[in-house]
């Protein structure tokens, strides 16, 4: 991950409540254990575009 990466999430981060944030810190984890991490993050870039 780049840096304009982390300050892109560290601004979505700070955009949501505190049970959303608990719930995307949780996808996170489990995105970051998983094999296909890389087709989850395409996916979540293209989301937010």
């Amino acid at each position: 991950m780049n840096n304009v990466d982390v300050n892109k999430l560290m601004g979505m981060l700070s955009k949501m409540d505190k049970k959303d944030l608990e719930n995307g810190l949780a996808q996170v984890s489990k995105m970051l254990n998983s094999k296909d991490k890389d087709a989850i993050l395409k996916d979540i870039e293209k989301l937010n575009k």
